[in-house]
């Protein structure tokens, strides 16, 4: 199970940095940026592995099911 931010998510944020010193901003006025999107994945094929059961509510609310 891995609740985090999705790898893509950072990858924009780093080009939009990027672009942005590129254009001529200092890097230290810059503000610091998270990323807001949060996403749930599961793999049902270790979880099994592990002898974990999950609730049917945790999982229709992952983001992910990886079977």
């Amino acid at each position: 199970m891995s609740y985090g931010t999705n790898p893509n998510d950072a990858v924009r944020l780093v080009g939009v940095y990027t672009g942005r010193s590129l254009k001529g901003e200092k890097p230290a006025d810059l503000p610091v940026q998270q990323a807001t999107r949060i996403e749930l994945s599961i793999n049902m094929k270790t979880a099994k592995a592990l002898g974990l059961v999950f609730p049917t509510a945790v999982l229709v609310r992952a983001d992910e099911v990886i079977e």
